[in-house]
This record gives C-alpha cells, structure tokens and sequence, in this order.
C-alpha cells in the first residue's frame, strides 16, 4: 500500500480558494484511483472526488462539481483538489485515499487536514 500525506487545509472566507495536496510514497502510485473525502463531526466520511490511474477520468460528489478540481501527477506521486468557490457547508476534515488494483475499497487512508470556511 501507499502511504499518503495531506497539506494545504487552512481557514478560508466564503468564496475563497484552496489547494489540498496529498504526497504519496510508494512505487505503485500510478496503479492506484485516488480520491479526497471529508468528514464532519457526528457525519459518516463522503466522497467528494475520484481520479483514475491516469488522470483521464474524473468523478465529483454533485455539490462540488464546477467548483472543485481533483488533478495527479504520476510523476510526483502528488494527488491534488483545488477547491473554488467555497461555502461553509465544505467546513470538514478532507482526507486522501487510494485504491489498489487488487482492492474494491480505497485502503490507503491520510490523516486529514482541516479545512473551514467562514461565513
């Protein structure tokens, strides 16, 4: 499995931008689906973006579609969310995971990192 790390939460005011960056260590990154998800408190976890192994295909929760943006550089082994227009309902802890080929869950999981936007 990869290991993955993520950066960039912060506060943010409504309409403001963020860039959630997940590094990941491991020589298999390219073979992995990433995603982002995020959790509020008392709230199961939420998919919010996927992107396949090559970067070709993409996937949003509905209520971030046109304002977010799930990027990867194989490369790198960087998974990215750019994050646009954001309300204070996207207040949670976003997460970075990633799916091995020979899983049919995502089972590598990052700590998380905040992000809160206010009103």
């Amino acid at each position: 499995q990869v290991q993955l790390v993520e950066s960039g939460g912060g506060l943010v005011q409504t309409g403001g931008s963020l860039r959630l960056s997940c590094a990941a260590s491991g020589r298999t990154f390219s073979d992995y689906v990433m995603a982002w998800f995020r959790q509020t408190p008392g709230k199961e976890r939420e998919f919010v973006a996927r992107i396949n192994w090559s970067g070709g295909a993409t996937y949003y929760k509905d209520s971030v579609k046109g304002r977010f943006t799930i990027s990867r550089d194989n490369t790198k082994n960087t998974v990215d969310l750019q994050m646009n227009s954001l309300k204070p309902e996207d207040t949670a802890v976003y997460f970075c995971a990633g799916r091995s080929p020979d899983s049919l869950k995502f089972n590598s999981w990052g700590q998380g990192t905040q992000v809160t936007v206010s009103s």
